[in-house]
């Protein structure tokens, strides 16, 4: 029962954010600053997900490894302009060389 709670309760909490996302007043939205930052905040969350996702452990340590690997492989291909399916394999094939070599 508490994993549905806790299912529940996480899409109940996705929807209030999406909702105040709509409620937010319009002489809010007009400010100058606010038309700069917003289109800066995907890009900003993405690197953050990408980042602790691929160098960082459950214990919170840094580490360089085989998703370190993938990643700077996909970073390198993405600016040759490959194809993002491309990118996507050819990272995977790296992480997995480098787990299979180490």
């Amino acid at each position: 029962m508490t994993m549905w709670f806790a299912v529940l309760a996480a899409c109940a909490l996705a929807y209030a954010l999406k909702l105040a996302g709509y409620l937010v007043p319009q002489h809010v939205l007009d400010i100058p600053w606010v038309h700069r930052v917003t289109p800066l905040l995907p890009v900003a969350l993405l690197t953050a997900l990408i980042v602790t996702q691929a160098l960082l452990t459950n214990d919170g340590l840094v580490v360089v490894d085989a998703r370190a690997a993938g990643v700077g492989v996909a970073v390198l291909l993405l600016l040759l302009r490959a194809p993002f399916l491309v990118v996507v394999a050819a990272a995977a094939v790296t992480a997995a060389l480098v787990r299979a070599l180490t």
